[in-house]
């Protein structure tokens, strides 16, 4: 398979459209998509919509198409020896072997330099905050006059004041004419906008055009145009050109409409719509009366029904103050006979509560006879208690048992000689009887069991 011309030899053989279509790749992958500068010739239009021509200098051309899907955006008509640039892809038509650029865009020649310096003025004087949108003022929803600036004889300002007067007739217009194209079409645009301030006539104003090519809407695109816009106190809507076209006077403005139409339309009010809504809220305010007179009449024969003929209102209040004062007698009754039932029982609670004399006196005697033979039988178990103890007592007393025949022996030292253990030969000893008592001297201790 032939890929490339490095990779044929002598012996290898290739067919038209191989060398062809190798040819072609060969071209789109050394050539980017590129700016070619030439003449238009033999610019010829297809049915199919695909524009055929060549572009030329003064030494060589080169065949061109555009198709019908690229060229239908282009918003200006080419011809035969225009001056123009293309941004094209280098190719090879392989069914003729042609070489030929396929185009991707076209302008006019020169364009490149307005389109650089739209953007460097654009960059710049969005850096300064001319197209900040916190400057940017709001319209007023309901303005009292209305300001254009534009030209008297265009199409835009025929555009404007139809879409104004179908809108909102009442609102006044002003022009501020100037013209909107051309040299020194800048510096007049600039003289209006600041005549319209410095008249303060209006509450919102238009600048508009109709549309054109980037020579033509390049007024628009000068500094001092977007510094009057921006320096304006009075809102501005610029509607210059079509919807695809932007100037550097669409950044500064407070609004940008795409078209002189919707230009108008952002700064006026639609009529039948503010008759929609008055229609609609008088439908709902008469809605609502409807309801509230309705409450109202309700509530009056509410307040009918209450109404009363004094003598009427006289005869039911005397009638009422009688019923009051048979309630006031039978309250009266009612609560002496309540306090009447209070009293007796009281009186039969005092009669139950009171005491008996006579039963407490007999009570009284009763217990003092009970309390005498109480006292009577405890002293009598006293005494019987003492005497049993004092015989105890008496038993337990060591003077009784010596007065049965028996002594008590003491040591020297006065203790109690219970066993010859405690004593030895040559002790002194004290005899106690039970009359009297005698010391003897220890002649001999027997110690047995």
């Amino acid at each position: 398979m032939f890929n490339t011309p490095e990779s044929s030899t002598q012996n290898e053989v290739i067919t038209v459209s191989e060398l062809n279509r190798t040819a072609r790749q060969l071209l789109e992958k050394a050539f980017p998509l590129i700016w070619v500068a030439g003449e238009i010739s033999n610019l010829t239009r297809a049915a199919s919509g695909h524009w055929y021509f060549s572009l030329k200098d003064d030494k060589a051309q080169v065949r061109c198409v555009m198709f019908r899907h690229k060229n239908q955006y282009l918003d200006w008509a080419p011809e035969n020896g225009m001056q123009v640039e293309i941004r094209s892809l280098v190719t090879l038509y392989e069914a003729r072997g042609d070489f030929q650029l396929g185009v991707e865009a076209m302008r006019r020649s020169g364009l490149g330099a307005l389109f650089e310096a739209f953007e460097k003025l654009k960059a710049r004087l969005d850096q300064e905050g001319l197209f900040d949108p916190a400057h940017k003022k709001a319209l007023p929803a309901f303005p009292r006059q209305i300001g254009v600036i534009t030209s008297r004889d265009a199409a835009a300002l025929r555009d404007v004041l139809t879409t104004l007067r179908r809108r909102m007739p009442s609102i006044p217009i002003v022009l501020y004419p100037t013209p909107v194209q051309g040299e020194g079409a800048a510096a007049k645009i600039t003289e209006a906008i600041r005549a319209a301030a410095e008249r303060n006539e209006c509450d919102v104003l238009i600048l508009c055009r109709g549309g054109g090519s980037i020579e033509d809407l390049w007024q628009f695109n000068q500094e001092m145009v977007a510094r009057a816009i921006h320096e304006c106190p009075i809102p501005i809507v610029c509607g210059v050109g079509h919807e695809t076209d932007f100037t550097i006077a669409d950044f500064a403005a407070d609004q940008r409409a795409p078209t002189p139409t919707a230009a108008a339309e952002m700064v006026s009010p639609n009529r039948p719509d503010l008759l929609h809504k008055v229609e609609a809220g008088f439908a709902r305010f008469s809605r609502v009366m409807s309801r509230i007179l309705e409450m109202r009449m309700q509530h009056l024969d509410h307040l009918g029904r209450r109404l009363l003929h004094p003598g009427e209102k006289l005869n039911n209040q005397g009638m009422h103050l009688s019923h009051l004062e048979q309630r006031l007698r039978n309250a009266a009754l009612r609560n002496v006979d309540i306090q009447r039932w209070r009293i007796e029982q009281l009186s039969h609670r005092l009669q139950r509560t009171r005491p008996d004399i006579d039963a407490l006196h007999a009570q009284q005697h009763d217990l003092a006879q009970r309390l005498r033979m109480s006292h009577h039988r405890r002293l009598e178990s006293m005494e019987a208690t003492l005497k049993k103890l004092q015989a105890n007592l008496h038993h337990l007393n060591p003077e009784s048992v010596l007065e049965r025949g028996y002594s008590m022996v003491e040591t020297a030292d006065g203790k109690i000689a219970q066993s010859s253990e405690t004593i030895s030969a040559g002790d002194q000893l004290k005899i106690t009887f039970a009359q009297g008592w005698a010391q003897t001297r220890v002649l001999k201790t027997d110690r047995t069991d």
